[in-house]
């Protein structure tokens, strides 16, 4: 694995890619996690890991676009809860009972495409059968019908 993407915060909230010697944006750093990047932003003052906070900030923007990230009764519920609860949730399960939906969804997935494949593969099968398949086969075992004779033309007598 790559060593992690440092990312400065400065005062102003501005963030900067010591990698690629660029600020750059949230967005830009959700697109580098995205890509399975590491991050980690070093507020450039004190020296402190503030990544987390960081990355807390692209998930609620990218909620606040999509107008919703959690149920509000969920949210309420969190808050009441304390924050000792609160990280207590997040530390101890919330972070495998993502990795394990993720799981599941990609063994999901495979396994659709699997059943597409399958699909295709007995559609073309069965065009290729139903173009050799005789209609009604049983009439094989019966003699064709003879056309029947012409009959001789009988000349006109004058």
């Amino acid at each position: 694995m790559s060593e992690p993407v440092i990312i400065k915060k400065y005062a102003n909230r501005r963030l900067y890619d010591t990698e690629h010697r660029v600020f750059v944006s949230l967005g830009q750093i959700a697109q580098m996690i995205k890509k399975g990047r590491e991050v980690q932003v070093r507020d450039e003052t004190t020296g402190e890991d503030v990544t987390a906070y960081v990355l807390t900030q692209i998930v609620l923007e990218e909620a606040r676009k999509k107008s919703l990230l959690l149920p509000v009764s969920l949210l309420s519920l969190l808050i009441r809860s304390g924050t000792t609860v609160l990280s207590e949730f997040f530390d101890k399960y919330l972070e495998q009972v993502l990795k394990n939906y993720l799981a599941y969804k990609q063994a999901m997935d495979a396994q659709f495409r699997t059943w597409l494949e399958l699909g295709q593969d007995l559609s073309t099968l069965t065009s290729e059968a139903m173009a050799n398949l005789t209609p009604l086969p049983w009439l094989d075992l019966f003699p064709k019908p003879s056309a029947p004779a012409a009959e001789p033309e009988k000349e006109e007598q004058s």
